[in-house]
């Protein structure tokens, strides 16, 4: 008897389970706004992924959506924001690769990168590109190399902050080219290129999206691709690899995030909305020329994806030497 009364009780939390979890994919989203929490400043190519999604999904869903930079620590204090809101399908996290860098560079983070965030899907792929400022004097990317070799130490690079992924784009580059040079972090790309054009820093692996309409007005001069293959916004540019330096290549992707608890109705809704949204000719259109292209995957995929890349970034943080400055 006693048997039978657990087995009726598991039942019916069972079930009470499924309908509170259908129940609120029913009614969301509700006439409220739905918040993308960007953890890089506004121009970032972060940033600008966030901006064209919210754009057009908000039709698709039929809600409004804002998106609020809360840029800091390599995106760690917008991802907190996030971690600690209540998972009701009213805040999401749009992040960076470097998301999977943090755990290995930073001792204490205030969350847990696996267990506080539920993956939605990945976005979009945002190839880096190698900047320096026309007056720098920098002839290729092989004349960079070999200054920054004859003079260890006495060159400096930007990044969008420690952690992020233009910083482990720089690292994978700067350990595969043997060269020692100083990591120069920022609060986001805008204040990273700005003084890469001034002349204060050497170079930065800006996000193409960000960078492009610097180098086409000649601002910027654009040496190298950091991915594992030439962009269609920059088909002139070639890869570092390319450029004779094997293994420095990174792929840059920016993904959606949901607090951990987040019914999976809602989740699973949103991934077949965003899915669509990105597959749209006029959103592939719009990334297409800024450099960028949909990287598109199932919930679980992008979880399991991020568990491999946290292992992946532990290497790379540990034989470059990468710290927190």
């Amino acid at each position: 008897m006693k048997k039978i009364y657990w087995n009726l009780l598991f039942l019916i939390g069972s079930f009470s389970l499924m309908f509170t979890s259908a129940h609120a994919q029913a009614v969301w989203p509700k006439a409220q706004t739905i918040r993308f929490i960007v953890p890089f400043t506004p121009g970032s190519g972060t940033d600008v992924i966030a901006r064209i999604l919210a754009n057009k999904l908000a039709d698709s869903l039929g809600a409004s959506i804002f998106v609020e930079n809360k840029p800091g620590a390599g995106g760690t204090i917008g991802a907190a924001i996030v971690a600690k809101s209540n998972p009701d399908g009213y805040t999401f996290l749009i992040q960076s690769s470097g998301h999977v860098v943090n755990p290995s560079l930073y001792s204490t983070l205030p969350y847990d990168t696996l267990k506080d965030f539920a993956g939605v899907t990945t976005l979009a792929q945002l190839p880096n590109v190698l900047v320096t400022s026309p007056s720098a004097g920098y002839k290729s990317l092989p004349d960079l190399v070999g200054k920054a070799l004859a003079e260890p130490g006495s060159k400096n690079y930007a990044s969008a902050g420690n952690g992020s992924a233009t910083h482990m784009n720089a690292e994978k580059f700067k350990l595969a080219a043997k060269i020692n040079a100083k990591h120069i972090p920022y609060k986001g790309t805008p204040d990273a290129i700005t003084d890469v054009m001034a002349g204060r820093v050497d170079w930065f692996f800006s996000p193409i999206v960000s960078a492009l309409p610097l180098i086409k007005d000649g601002k910027l001069q654009a040496l190298a691709v950091g991915a594992n293959k030439r962009s269609s916004a920059l088909l002139e540019v070639p890869t570092t690899t390319e450029m004779g330096i094997p293994n420095s290549s990174y792929v840059f992707w920016v993904g959606i995030f949901a607090p951990s608890k987040t019914p999976s109705l809602i989740i699973d809704k949103m991934n077949s909305q965003i899915v669509n949204v990105m597959k749209s000719p006029a959103v592939v259109a719009q990334l297409d020329k800024l450099g960028a292209e949909p990287m598109l995957m199932a919930p679980n995929k992008f979880d399991q994806m991020v568990r491999d890349e946290m292992g992946a970034a532990a290497l790379v943080v540990k034989e470059s030497g990468m710290v927190v400055n």
